[in-house]
């Protein structure tokens, strides 16, 4: 598990104020300057509920910023590496999705994402666009982290179980990213560019995730905590959340021999992670 760069690879983290997908000018600026090998754009709107009410703003991140990005990896001849996300999707499919199944985006959020990997798609041949879901990590706000916190003062939480998708550990996405981004600088091959599917092995309901955190959690001295099993209609949303979240990876698997690891296995990693950090947290001397 790596959080930072390999040795040999030097790593330039760039975001606002300098570098706001919004703005055309500040995008091509900034990593024109960078003289970088390789571009990896993480960057989204991601306040999937608030998008809603905002869709222009969304859509000029999302959408056009995703586009001004390829537009100057394509000048650098740089090899860009996007995320995306399942919510291209509408849910609707009784199996996994594959990159070729059609799109249907319900919301603001997936409309804009998709738009973006069109933009790309269209100015820069030269890419991997990896569609992931579920994200989480010890950094930010995710699942995990809000049901550590919930879980510090509820005997019982309410968890839908009718949504189905693969939690995904953005650590394990950040180690596969530095494999791709090292094959694509190298490896001309065609097969290694397109759309790919990249998520935690394994599929699970939210109800399901909560319970594998609780368990971990206790398993680490926490109080236990009782998953109840919701429907979506008893948990509404601004923004309908795709009933099924699955994808399909072994287009990955096939064209890099990536496969991540099961969604259990990082879930234990991040939750002790997590908790660890918490008591180191408690435990530290206050400074003079």
């Amino acid at each position: 598990m790596i959080e930072r760069a390999p040795r040999d690879v030097e790593l330039i983290a760039l975001g606002r104020p300098q570098l706001d997908l919004a703005h055309r000018d500040a995008v091509l600026a900034t990593l024109r300057a960078s003289r970088c090998d390789v571009i990896v754009n993480a960057a989204a709107y991601t306040a999937v509920d608030k998008a809603e009410t905002e869709p222009d703003i969304v859509m000029r991140i999302n959408g056009e910023g995703a586009g001004y990005v390829a537009e100057i990896a394509a000048e650098l001849r740089a090899p860009l590496v996007h995320l995306s996300t399942d919510y291209v999707f509408d849910g609707l499919l009784d199996r996994p999705y594959r990159e070729d199944d059609p799109t249907n985006p319900t919301g603001a959020y997936g409309r804009s994402k998709l738009a973006g990997e069109q933009k790309i798609a269209a100015l820069c041949a030269n890419c991997a666009i990896l569609r992931t879901a579920w994200v989480y990590s010890p950094f930010g706000a995710n699942f995990v982290k809000t049901m550590l916190r919930l879980g510090e003062t509820r005997f019982e939480i309410g968890v839908v179980a009718d949504q189905l998708g693969n939690p995904t550990y953005a650590i394990d996405i950040a180690d596969a990213v530095f494999t791709i981004a090292r094959r694509l600088r190298t490896d001309p091959s065609q097969n290694l560019r397109g759309i790919f599917h990249m998520t935690g092995a394994g599929e699970a309901s939210w109800a399901d995730f909560a319970e594998c955190i609780f368990a971990e959690a206790a398993a680490r001295g926490r109080a236990p905590v009782a998953v109840k099993r919701i429907t979506t209609a008893d948990y509404p949303t601004p923004a309908r959340r795709p009933a099924n979240s699955r994808l399909d990876n072994s287009r990955l698997a096939q064209a890099f021999g990536i496969t991540l690891p099961d969604w259990r296995q990082s879930t234990k990693i991040c939750v002790a992670r997590l908790l660890s950090d918490a008591v180191e947290n408690r435990t530290a001397p206050s400074q003079p």
